[in-house]
């Protein structure tokens, strides 16, 4: 294969796994933007979803969309319970609390997953045509083209809900001051679960693709996406959507490029010296801006 032939293929890798990154850290930073909380169990809260997917093709024999769709829905549900039950009691405690709390949740998830499902792998069905699409020596599958469309989609609905809805107004009133929407008659609870509610579903949709991408899963395949994706997040300016975006794509073009150059073994390792670097260099991400705080 040549170096442009290279150069391409690893181009539709990348920005296939990358939309799956994005979609995880879109929760992320949602939910920081919002409570300033870093949800170390949003990883596993995408485990549910794909688990939710699996049945739902598997035991009720649904199509891929419907499956998509019951799975959103009820990790979006599972979301809002997560925040009333673990992190509302918690409103006003130090983030430190927060923080072991949500790791305590990760840990609930991923061992209770394993209670519930087992700790074996599961084969995730083919949902989609097998079909190959080959240029010269680049291929790509139908697979990655649904991935990439869903994802769009969801990106795009997503800021749609934002900036024009009622419920994505009155998320952007709490990011900017809890105690000024409050006075202005917004329900600050509310929109923090409903932010929950729409990080899980989209949590689940990159689950379900994840599963999908990779053809298995299994009780603790959020724990390293989840992490990356938090790169992905504080790479492009946690709290700013634009960024989760940007930064889930870097993420995935980084990784299928180091993979490509035939260093599969360290794609790992390089995630974590780009949240190395990013801190040190721009803590504030790339999009984000360095603001002092006042004293």
């Amino acid at each position: 294969m040549e170096s442009a032939e290279l150069i391409i293929q690893q181009l539709i890798n990348g920005i296939s796994l990358g939309s799956i990154y994005a979609l995880i850290a879109l929760g992320y930073t949602m939910v920081y933007g919002i409570i300033q909380l870093i949800n170390f169990a949003h990883g596993d809260v995408m485990m549910v979803g794909a688990y939710l997917g699996w049945f739902c093709t598997t035991r009720l024999n649904l199509p891929f969309l419907p499956a998509l769709i019951i799975s959103m829905a009820l990790t979006a549900i599972l979301g809002m319970i997560i925040e009333r039950i673990a992190y509302k009691p918690l409103r006003n405690a130090t983030r430190l609390a927060a923080l072991i709390t949500a790791i305590g949740m990760s840990f609930f998830l991923e061992y209770g997953g394993i209670l519930v499902v087992g700790p074996q792998k599961r084969t995730f069905p083919d949902v989609f045509p097998q079909t190959v699409y080959e240029f010269g020596n680049v291929t790509f599958k139908y697979g990655d083209i649904v991935i990439i469309l869903i994802t769009i989609m969801l990106m795009l609905l997503l800021q749609f809900v934002i900036k024009y809805t009622r419920v994505g107004k009155a998320m952007r009133a709490v990011s900017f001051d809890k105690e000024a929407a409050n006075l202005m008659g917004i329900n600050v609870d509310n929109t923090i679960s409903a932010t929950f509610a729409i990080g899980s579903a989209l949590a689940a949709a990159a689950g379900v693709l994840l599963g999908v991408y990779f053809n298995q899963i299994d009780p603790l395949m959020g724990i390293m996406p989840g992490l990356k994706a938090f790169v992905a997040a504080v790479l492009g300016g946690i709290g700013l959507i634009p960024g989760a975006m940007l930064g889930g794509y870097a993420m995935g073009l980084i990784e299928a490029f180091v993979s490509g150059l035939g260093f599969s073994t360290w794609r790992d390792a390089v995630a974590f010296l780009i949240l190395i670097i990013v801190l040190i260099v721009k803590p504030s991400g790339l999009l984000g801006k360095n603001i002092r705080e006042k004293v």
